[in-house]
C-alpha cells in the first residue's frame, strides 16, 4: 500500500508546511512533490523527473498562467470596467447581485465548458472585480468564483463522464443516453447547493448592491460597453469549433480531429487577450518601453500561481508512479458496508483524491471502481455514476485545491491558504453530503 501512504504523507506535508510553518502554499506544492516522489525508492529521481517534465508539457499549466494575464490586461484596458458598469446598471440594484451573477453564470458555462479552470478565469474574470466593487472581500470574492467552477463536473458531457463511460469497468454497465437526464437533475441539485452558499457569503461579507446614485445609467453604460459583450463571442468561438456539427464538419474537410487538434482551454484566453488588445487599444501603452513596464507589473501575480498549479500536477504524476489508483481501486473493491456508508468511504476517498490530482484524473484513478462498487452494492448505475461525479467535482475545494483555485486568487490577488477553510466547510463537506444523498436516493435523479 506504498501509493496510499504516499497520499498521506503528501497531503500532511502540504497541510503542516502551510498551517503549522506558515509558508506560501507554492512551497508547500514543491515539498510535497518531492515527498511524493520519494516513495518511489530507489527510483525516485527518475519517477521524479517524469513527473516533473510531464507537468511542463501540460497544456493547462500554461493556460492557467495565460489566464492570469488575461484578467490583467482586459483591467488594465479598461474592458473589465466597462463590462461591470453595464453589469451594475442592469442588477447592480440587489444586494450580493454580483455574486449571485457569478454562480447563474458559472452553472450556465460549466454546461458547455466543463473545464474548472476556464470557468474561474472567465467567470472570475469579470465577477470578481465587480464583488470588490459590492464591498465584498477578495477573498470570499475568489472562494465563490473558485467553489462555483466545479459545477462544470456536474453537467453532461465532460471529460470526467467520458472517462466514466468509456472505462473498461463502468462502461458495459453503463449506458450515455441513461446518464444525461440524471446528470443534469445532480447538476441542478449542485446548483442550488451553490446558491444557498453564495447567499451566505454575501451575508456574512457585508457585500452591498451599488447605491442609486452611483450606478451608471443603462443607455450611457450600453453606449461604452456594448462592445465588452464581445468577449462572450471570444468564450463561446473556440467550443463552437470543436464540439457539434461544425467541429465534424471542420474535422472532415481537413482530414484532422478538430476537437483534439484545437484545445479550448488554451485558445480561450488568447482570444479574449487579442480581444481585449482591440476593445482597449486606447487606454493600452503605445510604446515598446511602456509595455515592458505593463508586462513587468504583472509578473507578481504568477509568482504564487504558477509554481503552485506546476508542481502540483508534478505531485499528481509522481503519485500516479508510485501505484495509488491500482492500490485505491483494491481498497474499495474489498469493502462490505451499507450503501450509505459504503457511499460515505466512496466520497471521502475520491475527495482525499482530487485534492492532488484533477477531477478527470480522480475519475479515472478510483472513480471507476467508486461506481463500480456502488452498482454491486444494488444502487442504480446512473444514480452511482452521478453520485461519484459530484465527488470528484471538489477539485478545487479541497486543500492544497486545483488550477481553478488558482486562477481565482491570481484573479483576485490573494494568497490561496486564505480561502482554504471556506472551501472545506462551504464547498466540499456539502457536496460530500449531497453525493451522499444521491447515492441512498434521498436526493432523486
Amino acid at each position: 500500500m506504498i501509493g496510499v501512504w504516499a497520499l498521506g504523507a503528501y497531503l500532511a506535508v502540504i497541510i503542516l508546511w502551510t498551517t503549522l510553518m506558515r509558508r506560501n502554499v507554492g512551497e508547500a506544492m514543491m515539498v510535497g512533490f518531492l515527498v511524493a516522489a520519494a516513495f518511489n525508492g530507489a527510483g525516485a529521481l527518475a519517477a521524479g523527473w517524469t513527473a516533473l517534465y510531464d507537468a511542463l508539457t501540460d497544456e493547462i499549466v500554461y493556460a492557467t498562467v495565460v489566464f492570469v494575464f488575461m484578467g490583467y490586461l482586459l483591467e488594465k484596458a479598461g474592458v473589465m470596467e466597462r463590462m461591470i458598469n453595464l453589469l451594475d446598471s442592469l442588477i447592480g440594484g440587489r444586494k450580493g447581485g454580483s455574486a449571485y451573477v457569478s454562480t447563474v453564470a458559472s452553472a450556465g458555462l460549466g454546461s458547455i465548458v466543463h473545464n474548472q479552470a476556464a470557468i474561474a478565469a472567465t467567470v472570475g474574470s469579470v465577477t470578481i472585480p465587480w464583488m470588490e466593487r459590492a464591498k465584498m472581500d477578495r477573498t470570499t470574492a475568489a472562494t465563490i468564483v473558485a467553489g462555483n467552477a466545479g459545477m462544470g463536473i456536474t453537467f453532461p458531457f465532460s471529460a470526467s463522464m467520458f472517462v466514466l463511460v468509456g472505462s473498461s469497468t463502468v462502461g458495459p454497465l453503463l449506458d450515455v443516453d441513461s446518464l444525461i437526464v440524471p446528470l443534469i437533475a445532480g447538476g441542478l441539485w449542485c446548483v442550488l447547493h451553490r446558491l444557498v452558499v453564495t447567499a451566505i457569503l454575501v451575508r456574512r461579507s457585508g457585500g452591498q448592491a451599488t447605491a442609486k446614485e452611483n450606478r451608471p445609467l443603462l443607455l450611457e453604460s450600453l453606449r461604452r460597453g456594448w462592445t465588452t459583450l464581445l468577449l462572450f463571442v471570444g468564450v463561446a468561438l473556440p467550443m463552437f469549433l470543436t464540439t457539434g456539427l461544425l467541429a465534424e464538419l471542420l474535422s472532415n474537410h481537413t482530414g484532422t480531429d478538430v476537437s483534439k487538434a484545437v484545445s479550448p482551454i488554451f485558445w480561450i484566453p488568447v482570444v479574449l487577450i487579442a480581444l481585449g488588445l482591440v476593445l482597449g487599444r486606447r487606454q493600452l501603452p503605445r510604446s515598446p518601453k511602456a509595455w515592458a513596464t505593463l508586462i513587468g507589473d504583472s509578473a507578481p501575480r504568477f509568482g504564487v500561481v504558477g509554481i503552485t498549479v506546476l508542481f502540483a500536477f508534478a505531485g499528481a504524476n509522481a503519485l500516479a508512479t508510485t501505484g495509488l489508483p491500482e492500490q485505491l481501486s483494491g481498497l474499495l473493491g474489498s469493502l462490505d458496508l451499507p450503501v450509505w456508508l459504503l457511499a460515505l468511504v466512496i466520497g471521502l476517498i475520491v475527495v482525499a483524491v482530487a485534492a492532488p490530482l484533477s477531477s478527470t484524473a480522480t475519475m479515472a484513478a478510483v472513480g471507476t471502481i467508486g461506481v463500480a462498487a456502488l452498482i454491486a452494492a444494488g444502487v442504480p448505475a446512473p444514480t452511482a455514476a452521478v453520485a461519484v461525479l459530484i465527488f470528484s467535482s471538489c477539485e478545487a475545494a479541497v486543500p492544497p485545491g486545483g488550477a481553478p483555485l488558482y486562477v481565482a486568487c491570481g484573479i483576485a490577488g490573494v494568497d490561496p491558504l486564505h480561502t482554504f477553510r471556506r472551501m472545506l466547510l462551504y464547498y466540499a463537506l456539502p457536496l460530500l453530503g449531497i453525493g451522499v444523498l444521491v447515492a441512498t436516493g434521498l436526493l432523486p435523479v
